[in-house]
């Protein structure tokens, strides 16, 4: 099971959507993509943006999804 929810990470990810616009992420699909991308950027040796327990890549960028140091663009971006 995944912490936080994708219904949380999809609120995060949709905050800053002013009202009337289509929201940036629309489906799980994107959050899933979005932190497989900076998984593998944290393999590769990119700097860990949260301080965490964790080891494990992809539990570390959903942390950093989820505490808003990286985000999703409308065009399924990945930007910090």
């Amino acid at each position: 099971m995944l912490h936080p929810s994708y219904s949380d990470l999809m609120e995060v990810a949709n905050e800053n959507v002013e009202i009337g616009e289509e929201p940036v992420v629309k489906s799980r699909y994107s959050i899933v993509i979005a932190t497989s991308k900076r998984a593998r950027q944290l393999i590769d040796g990119d700097e860990v943006l949260v301080h965490t327990q964790i080891n494990k890549p992809l539990s570390v960028a959903v942390e950093e999804f989820y505490q808003g140091k990286i985000f999703i663009t409308a065009k399924n971006e990945i930007e910090f």
